[in-house]
């Protein structure tokens, strides 16, 4: 679909956008109550100075105004491809990032080992950060198998352009000891505090995935968290996910889209995320699974060739939440729209 497809586009090219949805009302045809365009996303400022870019949902004009934020692809860059990496690969793909692997052994750096990462560079490590060229959406995570590689990844990172994250691995001896070798070198100090070292959260990790949790709830906090990294970096909370835009912006099949443009309480997915739902009741993403969503793919499947859209409240409170089996105590708004007009 056209809209999703110029979204995709934008952010590939490192733009960060916001899909701006006006019904006429709660329900209607999508030819005369429902306007979408894709706009700059321009972030708002939290009761702390923050900035922030959250789902929204508002009365303007007598009509409600869906706002999603939408930023470009955030790719957790693992410079080094020894036995951590392994798991911080691997959960950095369940975390929904387009995770690269770059290290200088071809026994290291290769697809068959990284299954879940969508890029595996064998190079050395500078001429792979190189080629990755980093943008401020990129979590670098620095994990070689030595002092003199984590040295030659910094000396490469350091000039370029500031990622989200930058985390070391290493002792807090190890670490300030190549920290003040950089000084020495004439790298700017404010650069250099900035690096989340010795890297993770300090959980008492042990083992391979223990450290590999450490590194990715660091990163996540990173990622989530306005307090964390340089103070005019924009933070979403939107549970969007890529992989449901790019099937919106590639199928051609008759669908249903449903999103959730509102929450309150505590929900299985918050505002933002998607799902597409065919005409058998086949879906691409998921807001939440559960009774309540089984009735929501009704409602799409019966919605699929009307041209309509209609607005959803889902009760997950008291006696509802229960007879479902659920433990969430929320509630959810959800937005249900026939595919063929909706962009």
């Amino acid at each position: 679909m056209k809209l999703y497809q110029e979204l995709i586009e934008a952010l590939d090219a490192g733009r960060a956008c916001c899909v701006e949805t006006r019904l006429a009302a709660a329900e209607g045809d999508m030819r005369t109550g429902l306007r979408r365009r894709l706009t700059e996303l321009v972030p708002a400022h939290d009761a702390k100075g923050r900035l922030t870019a959250s789902v929204t949902l508002e009365e303007e004009d007598g009509a409600l105004l869906v706002r999603e934020p939408v930023l470009p692809r955030e790719r957790l860059i693992v410079l080094g491809g020894g036995h951590i990496a392994l798991p911080v690969c691997a959960f950095g793909a369940a975390c929904g990032f387009e995770v690269c692997v770059v290290d200088d052994r071809p026994d290291f750096a290769n697809a068959a080992r990284f299954p879940a990462a969508s890029r595996v560079l064998c190079d050395s490590f500078e001429n792979g950060i190189r080629r990755l060229q980093l943008t401020p959406f990129d979590y670098v995570v620095v994990i070689t198998r030595g002092h003199r590689h984590d040295a030659d990844c910094l000396r490469a990172l350091l000039p370029g352009t500031w990622p989200a994250y930058l985390g070391m691995i290493g002792s807090r001896r190890r670490t300030r000891g190549l920290l003040e070798m950089l000084r020495e070198e004439g790298f700017a100090e404010e650069k250099l505090t900035r690096i989340c070292t010795p890297i993770g959260l300090p959980i008492g990790a042990v083992t391979p995935a223990e450290i590999a949790v450490s590194i990715l709830s660091e990163v996540i906090a990173y990622r989530r968290l306005p307090e964390h990294g340089d103070p005019g970096r924009c933070c979403s909370d939107t549970d969007l996910e890529r992989d449901v835009l790019q099937y919106l912006a590639e199928s051609t099949e008759p669908k249903a889209i449903v999103t959730v443009i509102e929450t309150k309480g505590s929900t299985p997915r918050g505002a933002g995320a998607k799902m597409a739902v065919s005409p058998l009741g086949q879906v691409t993403g998921s807001i939440g699974g559960g009774c309540s969503e089984g009735a929501v793919i009704r409602d799409a499947v019966r919605i699929i060739g009307t041209g309509r859209y209609r607005i959803v409240d889902i009760d997950l409170t008291g006696d509802v939440a229960e007879s479902d089996g659920m433990v969430c105590g929320g509630t959810m708004r959800v937005l249900v729209e026939d595919a063929a007009l909706s962009g």
